[in-house]
């Protein structure tokens, strides 16, 4: 494994939730991490868009190649090998992070905002479930939908940074703010009862993830206007917010164990992304 720990770096709540799993679960989470984190990061530097197309492309093609005197490239084969990681959903990966290398990025529709947040997002979402063993068509569909709220809630706090930065995934008023943080809700809400299929030595790891970035959406709307919005800066879950949701998230576990509900009969809200992407050949 990398030896820089990007996880710990640039992922605090998922650091924290990390805590819970086990070591060796750990390390090959923040494995796939790192190979996100280190091709976003080319997106987001501060070169010019030539160098980053140039700079992505090469990592692209070490990828492709197998140069496996990468260890982030070796690790992200390694895991594909060992959990049999469809390579569409790292291309849809790709797409989503190339995306974003441009001068001006402009979302303008529901459908390209739940396509962007797949890519991105979703995708990680999916390879995560894979690697915590989950194997249930379904069950994977409410990993995607995980990757998805959090990527909305992302979105939703950091709208002032990003238009800086010359991409609109959302219009700079509440109200939009507002609309995505209950897009999100919906896709929380269909990821919860997909834990069950997490193996329990696992499952308390994503309550956790969920729960405190969940929590980062409400303290959002806690917010109440645009104006107390953008005095907030960049809004985020303390320590000791993290530790009344990870308590919380202990009532969540006892749900799961008590309810005889599963995911079997829940309608994912895929049918925007279906258009473009089909995700049954990505599961």
């Amino acid at each position: 494994m990398s030896a820089k720990n990007y996880l710990a770096t640039y992922a605090k709540s998922f650091n924290w939730a990390g805590f819970f799993l086990p070591k060796d679960t750990y390390k090959k989470c923040s494995a796939l991490y790192d190979f996100c984190r280190v091709a976003d990061n080319i997106a987001d530097d501060e070169n010019t868009i030539t160098v980053k197309k140039e700079k992505f492309k090469k990592f692209k093609d070490n990828f492709e190649n197998k140069n496996f005197d990468d260890p982030i490239i070796k690790n992200i084969w390694d895991l594909i090998s060992e959990y049999n990681i469809s390579i569409n959903i790292i291309h849809d990966l790709f797409d989503g992070i190339n995306s974003d290398i441009k001068e001006q990025v402009k979302l303008t529709t529901e459908k390209e905002l739940l396509i962007y947040s797949y890519r991105v997002a979703g995708t990680v979402g999916l390879m995560m479930a894979k690697i915590l063993k989950v194997n249930k068509k379904n069950s994977l569909k409410s990993a995607i939908d995980l990757g998805i709220a959090m990527q909305l809630t992302n979105i939703s706090r950091d709208v002032i940074e990003d238009f800086n930065n010359n991409r609109v995934y959302i219009d700079q008023n509440f109200e939009n703010i507002k609309s995505t943080i209950e897009l999100s809700e919906k896709f929380y809400e269909n990821s919860f009862y997909s834990i069950k299929e997490i193996p329990l030595s696992f499952r308390f790891s994503i309550l956790v993830a969920r729960r405190v970035y969940r929590k980062i959406g409400y303290k959002i709307l806690n917010k109440k206007n645009f104006e107390n919005y953008k005095k907030s800066g960049k809004i985020y879950v303390n320590n000791v917010e993290k530790i009344v949701e990870t308590l919380l998230s202990i009532i969540d576990l006892l749900k799961l164990v008590l309810t005889n509900n599963n995911d079997d009969n829940i309608e994912h809200d895929h049918y925007l992304i279906n258009e473009e992407i089909k995700l049954d050949e990505r599961i």
